[in-house]
């Protein structure tokens, strides 16, 4: 193999790296005049026996090493040729399971990709994934066309701050959108709680909610006993403490004399360090 290697390279061909066991790697370009070309790893997606898969084994083909400025359309434009494309998701990493929902909003929950991702591309049919391997053998394939160019470098930070930059009737018009199906979800709450009110359930019982600009939960019977014992027991101190005239004026007597004693004692402990003092500079 290393001598088969060295013979392409002699004669002038590109090596593209060799793959991990199973994979396929496919050499592609995001520009004609690009001299490099960078290796997509591309193998038919497989789930374990048993386990949920939002994408159909058979029809779909598992990408590795997706730039991120290569998003879905490119994706979808580089293996129409293989067949009709139906679907392309891109993610993170690798996520068994059903398929999460998509967030529509385009001003909020947007997470900056900061690395290389991995692509789930569903075909119509089960050729398109062995049609897609095969790709391998035409040679780098050029993503970015003049028609639908892929934006890379300083193009690409110039469109990023371009879509940074918020338009303010939009926004309004997103956020006035999402605050109406908020009220229409909140009037159809209250309109429910207020049809149930007073009507019991299947056991008998009626539910009773409280009311207000804050409700809480209803105190139990346990509850309401506790908070009664403090209250009688924060009565009760406050009747004993004080309760004479004398007993007040005894308190401040006391106090008073238990700073006195205090002050004395720092006087003397502040005396008696200064007397231990070696250095004496006058």
């Amino acid at each position: 193999a290393a001598s088969c290697r060295a013979k392409m390279a002699a004669a002038g061909e590109r090596v593209v790296g060799a793959a991990p066991p199973g994979y396929t790697a496919l050499a592609v370009k995001f520009g004609e005049r690009q001299r490099s070309s960078h290796c997509l790893l591309v193998k038919e997606h497989q789930v374990r026996e048993g386990a949920g898969s939002a994408h159909p084994p058979r029809r779909t083909l598992f990408v590795l090493n997706v730039p991120p400025y290569c998003g879905p359309d490119a994706l979808s434009r580089l293996f129409a040729r293989c067949g009709r494309v139906q679907s392309v998701d891109i993610c993170d990493k690798p996520e068994p399971g059903e398929k999460k929902e998509k967030l529509t909003s385009k001003f909020f929950n947007c997470k900056t990709v900061k690395g290389f991702q991995v692509a789930y591309v569903v075909f119509r049919k089960p050729g398109g994934v062995q049609a897609a391997k095969a790709l391998s053998r035409e040679g780098p394939l050029l993503i970015s066309t003049e028609s639908h160019p892929v934006k890379t470098g300083i193009s690409k930070w110039i469109a990023s701050y371009a879509a940074s930059v918020v338009d303010q009737e939009e926004l309004k018009a997103e956020v006035d959108a999402y605050m109406q199906a908020y009220d229409k979800k909140i009037a159809e709450e209250e309109a429910k709680a207020a049809k149930e009110e007073g009507v019991p359930d299947e056991e008998g019982w009626v539910k009773v909610t409280r009311k207000g600009r804050k409700p809480g939960l209803p105190r139990t019977e346990a509850a309401n006993l506790r908070v009664l014992e403090k209250e009688k027991q924060k009565r009760a101190r406050k009747e004993l403490l004080n309760f004479y005239a004398w007993q007040h004026r005894e308190t401040k007597r006391e106090h008073i004399a238990q700073l006195r004693k205090k002050f004395e004692e720092d006087k003397q402990r502040i005396a008696l360090m200064r007397a231990q003092r070696k250095f004496r500079p006058y």
